[in-house]
């Protein structure tokens, strides 16, 4: 491979894609149990969170190394601005590509979507463009204020979830609301390790993430919660949808609890890894796990849902 090639590939992180393609994949889901499934669009929706998540990695990338956040002492994978393998010039230009072939896919979706659109489209155009600064204000600004956690179960849970949701069916529901919070939990896990790890460097960048504000035991609290939470939604649709709150149909009692002992096992087993091994660059080991687990929980609840 060309080393040009290679080194935009890693720039572009293909093993954080997993948080894009998750909350795609549980509204695509629920669509298709509610009988409104769009392969076309959800192919679209797909294509246009890999190519936001590419965005916001081309961007993290630039500015912690413009903020001077990416040091000789970083314990994460290495950076292609930090390493010298792509310019801050060229960075920004492959951002701004992104950014065109992205709302290429968008509008895309807005073509396909528009006849069924409550509001003619404008819904999509305001859903995008904060996609857009989102993907800029994360790493410039709102990341170094801890709002990260927060952000993240918004952009990677709500808006995608809703978003795909919405453009095949043209409505929110409220169990496809719940899941979404449940899918924004478990990718923020990813979040809560880089958190973890970087935490003494990050507090010497004045990188106020919620570990360094809150301590190395909330981190660890986090992680752990980030697990438990989604499959307590999972059981709240459950718990719900037999009371007659609303009628989804998604989830029965018994494939709520292989969730449960699933993703809960792996989850947990990672947590108890990344315990013991507490600090340092080996934490690396815990990244490519978690996003092994999302990858895990996005897979069982989709299965769940469609065989209902």
């Amino acid at each position: 491979m060309n080393n040009k090639i290679k080194y935009w590939f890693l720039a572009c992180r293909p093993k954080t894609l997993t948080g894009a393609a998750v909350p795609v994949m549980i509204a695509c889901a629920c669509a298709y149990a509610d009988g409104f499934l769009k392969q076309d669009i959800a192919i679209l929706c797909l294509l246009f969170a890999f190519g936001m998540q590419i965005c916001s990695n081309l961007i993290n990338d630039l500015f912690d190394y413009l903020k001077g956040s990416d040091r000789e002492d970083r314990l994460g994978p290495q950076r292609a601005c930090s390493q010298g393998w792509i310019t801050p010039q060229a960075m920004k230009a492959g951002i701004c590509v992104s950014v065109l072939v992205s709302c290429m896919f968008g509008l895309g979706i807005l073509y396909l979507s528009l006849p069924q659109l409550l509001f003619k489209g404008w819904e999509l155009i305001a859903v995008g463009c904060c996609c857009v600064v989102f993907a800029y204000l994360y790493t410039s600004i709102l990341s170094y204020k801890g709002y990260g956690d927060s952000l993240v179960i918004l952009f990677f849970g709500i808006v995608p979830v809703c978003t795909t949701y919405y453009v095949q069916t043209s409505v929110v529901t409220l169990p496809v609301f719940l899941l979404s919070l449940a899918c924004g939990n478990a990718i923020d896990a990813l979040l809560v390790v880089n958190n973890y790890r970087d935490r003494e460097q990050d507090k010497i960048s004045g990188k106020n993430t919620t570990v360094v504000l809150f301590g190395e035991k909330f981190g660890s609290f986090q992680y752990l919660m980030s697990g438990i939470i989604p499959v307590s939604i999972i059981f709240l649709v459950y718990i719900l949808d037999r009371l007659q709150v609303f009628r989804c149909g998604y989830i029965s009692i018994y494939e709520a609890v292989v969730v449960m002992i699933v993703y809960l096992s792996v989850h947990i087993a990672a947590w108890k890894k990344m315990m013991g091994i507490h600090k340092g660059r080996q934490l690396n080991q815990i990244l490519g796990r978690t996003s092994l687990n999302i990858l895990i929980f996005g897979i069982l609840l989709t299965l769940i849902i469609i065989n209902n």
